[in-house]
Formats: structure tokens, C-alpha cells, sequence
């Protein structure tokens, strides 16, 4: 009995261990909006007008990127998955575009942006994309 019991509490530990929790998704979105900040900063042909729009970027970019994990099982750190990552994370900033005013992004705004916040995820800990 004892056996099974801590089998059923290990289960329920792992299904747990793979839901977010709220403190999660808030430093996910922080890291996001610095990394992406950083990168919109750094690249040519990717711009944010105001702190609003960086904001509401992080949140989408988190969302999209959690949306494309949870039905692809893709992870979309430009460098999480070799070029399926890259390409994937290039796809999110520029569908960004398209969601958020005030944040502007060309394709090769994307493919660049995407390159930076890989270099930039490396250093900074946590996970941006």
C-alpha cells in the first residue's frame, strides 16, 4: 500500500511540476520584455514606440510561445532547438507585429531579433522565449 501511495504522490508532483504557476509566468514576462527591449534596441528594422507596447509585447510573445510548446512540443528559444527554435522564434516576434500597435518588426527585423535574444538568453538567466 505504502508503495503505491508514493507512487501516486510522485505523479502528482511531476503533474505539477509541468503546470505554471503565477510567480513563473510574471519573471517569464519580465525577462521577456527586458530581453526583447534589449534586442528592439540592438537590431535594425525592429522598434517599440513606447513602454506600453513593450509590455503587451512580452505578454504576447510569452503567450505565443507558450501556445506553440503546448500543442507543437517546439521550444522556441532561437537556440532551444537548433534552426526549428530559430526559425520558430523568428515566426513569434514577427506574428507580434501583427498583435501589438507600437511594436514594429520587418523580416529580417525578425531573423536578426531572433539571432540577438539568443545571445542575449545565454547571459541573462531565465527563460525569454
Amino acid at each position: 500500500m505504502d508503495n503505491n501511495e508514493d507512487r501516486n504522490r510522485n505523479r502528482t508532483n511531476q503533474d505539477k511540476s509541468k503546470d505554471w504557476d503565477i510567480g513563473e509566468i510574471l519573471i517569464r514576462i519580465l525577462v521577456t520584455a527586458i530581453v526583447v527591449g534589449i534586442a528592439a534596441f540592438l537590431t535594425p528594422g525592429f522598434s517599440i514606440n513606447n513602454l506600453w507596447s513593450l509590455i503587451l509585447a512580452a505578454v504576447v510573445i510569452a503567450l505565443l510561445d507558450y501556445l506553440v510548446q503546448k500543442f507543437t512540443g517546439v521550444n522556441a528559444t532561437p537556440f532551444g532547438r537548433g534552426i526549428t527554435g530559430f526559425i520558430v522564434a523568428a515566426i513569434i516576434l514577427y506574428a507580434t507585429k501583427f498583435i501589438v500597435p507600437g511594436f514594429n518588426i520587418s523580416v529580417w527585423g525578425a531573423i536578426i531579433g531572433a539571432l540577438v535574444i539568443g545571445i542575449i538568453d545565454v547571459i541573462i538567466p531565465g527563460r525569454a522565449m
